[in-house]
């Protein structure tokens, strides 16, 4: 199988993700600023899952650059991913539509944590696929910023029981340290060039 229809595809499910997203915030029914009041925290958790969306969906494509052959372990890896991914809509109007409510905010930990988990796997079965010394594997390295976000939203979930100001933080920390995509595929495939 080619890898453009197996980014394509992907491509196509993160567009439905942030459409599906933006669809869940109404048009207010008043016609003054005020209006828009209620808005705010569906507003603010559509920026932050957009955010999110925007990350994997850079980092997929880095990952994928680096990326020979399609096999169907990848296939069935990538699937997993999207299916976490198009979770995080209804986690995110949840969240959004009760105000950051505790139990929506570890919805939201959870759904984010079983997407680096799946990012993770696919990750793995692309590097076993390419080989431990192919490019991809040597710019991957050990991954400790993969590492470091998977115990932030844990911290962010178990958090959230408690305070959902230090949970919606991790998710914010996490989501900060990923803002800039992470070139070092980039880098190293532009060093074998």
């Amino acid at each position: 199988m080619n890898k453009t229809r197996l980014e394509a595809f992907s491509d196509g499910v993160l567009a439905i993700i942030i459409t599906i997203m933006i669809l869940e915030i109404k048009v207010p029914e008043g016609h003054e600023f005020s209006d828009l009041k209620p808005l705010i925290p569906k507003f603010l958790s559509y920026i932050l899952s957009f955010i999110y969306v925007g990350i994997y969906w850079n980092n997929h494509h880095y990952l994928f650059h680096g990326l020979t052959k399609v096999n169907g372990k990848v296939l069935w890896s990538n699937l997993h991913l999207l299916f976490w991914l198009s979770l995080i809509p209804v986690s995110t109007g949840w969240m959004g539509e009760h105000n950051f409510a505790k139990a929506s905010m570890a919805l939201y930990g959870v759904v984010l944590f079983l997407s680096s988990v799946a990012y993770f796997i696919l990750q793995k079965i692309v590097i076993s696929n390419e080989g431990q010394n192919s490019i991809l594997a040597k710019a991957i390295g050990r991954d400790m910023k993969g590492k470091a976000s998977s115990i932030l939203y844990l911290v962010g979930i178990i958090s959230s029981f408690y305070n959902e100001w230090i949970a919606g933080a991790a998710y914010f920390i996490v989501a900060m340290l990923w803002l800039i995509p992470d070139k070092r595929i980039e880098k190293a495939f532009a060093a074998k060039n």
